[in-house]
């Protein structure tokens, strides 16, 4: 039996069971970053699927930033919850970018600005493709200033230029 490889377009597709409320516990891998955003053990939180996460990313206009944290945020709240699952929303950003890509190769554009979508305190996406140095072209294009930190890049003040969701 042959096996297909999935298509990053093709791991863009919404899950079955997805969103999904669940009961934060410090033993799941997200817990640190999830509590850096205000929720506890015992709290309710979500996981998403990709459409949602792409939804916010696709309204980020071109001189504006968004990170993660903000995706999260702006999750936890449309479902009335107090945190967003960072890892996976991690996951699907990361495919998000890959399959914009993807896509382009094959001649069509999702319109996903996926480089204007940062880490945590505005530190590059090595996991885009290209890696960070891609992402670092893609937002100096658009005027940013990253800079260098220890091996990490990051924008420079992109608190000034983040996107009010």
């Amino acid at each position: 039996m042959s096996y297909k490889k999935k298509s990053w377009q093709d791991k863009l597709a919404d899950k079955k069971n997805l969103p999904k409320i669940l009961t934060l516990e410090e033993k799941f891998p997200c817990y640190n970053a999830v509590h850096k955003m205000d929720a506890n053990a015992g709290d309710n939180v979500v996981l998403v699927n990709p459409s949602e996460i792409i939804e916010l990313m696709k309204k980020v206009p071109k001189g504006k930033l968004i990170t993660i944290v903000e995706i999260c945020k702006n999750i936890a709240k449309k479902h009335k919850v107090q945190g967003c699952c960072s890892l996976t929303t991690g996951i699907f950003i990361m495919t998000a970018a890959n399959a914009a890509e993807e896509a382009a190769r094959d001649g069509k554009n999702l319109n996903i600005p996926y480089w204007r979508t940062l880490k945590a305190d505005g530190f590059l996406n090595e996991k885009y493709p290209g890696g960070a140095t891609a992402q670092k072209k893609l937002l100096e294009d658009e005027g940013y200033s990253v800079i260098q930190k220890g091996k990490k890049y990051f924008v420079q003040n992109y608190e000034h230029h983040l996107y009010n969701i």
